[in-house]
């Protein structure tokens, strides 16, 4: 029995797990601002108009897009940390966002949040990508989420093994957690004893389905994994992380850069969704007609080195 305790079962065994705590480690800073940003955000949430709430909400978001950029599979598996304060960087990356459908995501869920009975929820699900600095960002705009009411329950969706380089899994995810909260900067540790709170009341919920690791594209969940659609469609919102995600929403397949992203779909519309994406493969639908074949004049690898974003939605509008 004892020798279980030094040889862990090799399904636990997670070969990326190094380089994600140090993705980590060297996002300290960016880290300690976002955290910091978030708590004095939360202390003044009262005071703020409709205006200024839907202005932050969407500053949160394109954090959440830009953290997607430092992903170890686009670097090799090199240090791909956040080591710029990424909100300073906003203004200059908003030209980069080649598909903007925050203004969607906002109505949505104000809309929820005004015509919502006192005991009924608004749920909010992320797909998750990558764990370290990211997975921050996706927490940072899910405390905003239930601290500014537009969602009452978040529901994330990891992996149940460790996929690709850097997903992540429960593990990664209580990891960082954990991190956060024995940080000693006091926001950020004030950060990780509020996320732990919302784990310990329900408010945030961590699921894992075998699904996502599958070859499967989503269209064919109804089939393959009937349970999962059916949890997907309790959704306000379903955010999707990331390319692989995309790729996947889109079946992979060679489109028209002009088609559009609910043809691309295929059927599958479980709950209105939102993709936030950097741009990592080959693959983009949903443009104005010429837009995709004026960057691949002009700069031939556009839609694969992650420079590029966009928050593409589909759903009633």
């Amino acid at each position: 029995k004892s020798s279980r305790l030094h040889h862990p079962p090799i399904d636990y065994f997670d070969v990326f797990k190094e380089s994600k705590e140090q993705n980590f480690y060297e996002s300290q800073e960016s880290i300690i601002a976002l955290c910091t940003h978030l708590q004095q955000l939360i202390r003044t949430i009262e005071d703020l108009d409709e205006n200024q709430l839907k202005d932050e909400f969407f500053k949160l978001l394109q954090i959440s897009l830009w953290g997607n950029k430092c992903d170890l599979s686009l670097s090799g598996g090199e240090s791909s940390s956040q080591n710029t304060n990424v909100l300073n960087s906003l203004e200059d990356l908003k030209p980069f966002i080649l598909l903007n459908d925050m203004e969607h995501l906002w109505s949505l869920l104000s809309n929820c949040k005004k015509t919502r009975e006192k005991a009924s929820a608004t749920r909010v699900y992320i797909v998750l990508d990558n764990s370290g600095f990211e997975l921050v960002t996706d927490l940072i705009l899910a405390d905003f989420l239930l601290s500014s009411e537009l969602a009452t329950e978040v529901h994330f969706y990891g992996k149940t093994i460790p996929w690709f380089v850097s997903d992540t899994t429960i593990h990664d995810f209580n990891w960082l957690i954990e991190q956060v909260k024995h940080s000693n900067h006091k926001w950020m540790s004030k950060c990780g004893a509020d996320w732990e709170e919302y784990i310990k009341m329900g408010k945030w919920v961590y699921h894992s389905h075998i699904f996502w690791t599958l070859p499967h594209e989503y269209c064919a969940m109804p089939q393959v994994a009937p349970d999962l659609y059916a949890e997907l469609q309790k959704a306000h919102l379903i955010l999707f992380k990331g390319d692989l995600n995309y790729r996947k929403l889109t079946g992979d397949r060679k489109w028209e850069f002009s088609v559009p992203f609910h043809q691309a779909l295929n059927g599958f519309h479980p709950a209105p969704l939102c993709t936030i994406r950097t741009l990592k493969a080959e693959i983009q639908v949903g443009l104005q007609p010429g837009q995709g074949e004026q960057l691949l004049a002009s700069e031939p690898s556009w839609w694969t080195t992650g420079k590029y974003g966009i928050f593409q939605y589909d759903g009633p509008l």
